[in-house]
């Protein structure tokens, strides 16, 4: 796989930046069976209730919602499984010390191929307070009507 494979979206957790601020970011390789993959391939999936969950030395995308296949047989896959995730060892040591502090959590950011392996950006994140996301918030509205004050003048 050359590092030039053409990266399309299946799906982002928009709320996911809006939430948390995110501290660290890993590319992760995620396992799945097969009609999983059937089923991304036609966009389907939710990664809104979704999170990381570190078991075993492992990581594990817990909560997201994959629909079964529609063209599937009685082997389709069970729409809300646990599915592995697979990084680095040396890279997981480091983010179950950081998951240890208080506050601290693995949200998955979003799924995508690259070429034809299905890859998902997951980050180290602090929840944010209810006065941060206000003060963001704030912060967008003044920079949008700057650029709009800026785009009359021209």
């Amino acid at each position: 796989m050359s590092s030039d494979d053409p990266i399309r979206p299946i799906v982002a957790n928009r709320k996911a930046r809006h939430l948390y601020n995110l501290l660290d970011e890993l590319e992760v390789g995620v396992e799945l069976e097969g009609t999983e993959v059937k089923s991304l391939r036609g966009g389907q999936c939710s990664l809104q209730e979704a999170y990381v969950r570190i078991r075993g030395g492992e990581l594990w995308l817990v909560g997201a919602h994959i629909p079964e296949y529609a063209f599937g047989n009685r082997s389709n896959h069970a729409p809300t499984r646990e599915r592995k995730l697979l990084a680095q060892r040396r890279q997981i040591e480091r983010w179950t010390k950081a998951v240890r502090e208080k506050g601290v959590t693995i949200v998955p950011l979003d799924l995508y191929f690259k070429g034809s392996l299905i890859k998902a950006n997951i980050a180290l994140a602090r929840g944010k307070k209810v006065h941060d996301k206000r003060s963001k918030q704030r912060e967008l509205d003044a920079k949008r009507e700057m650029d709009r004050a800026r785009g009359r003048r021209r």
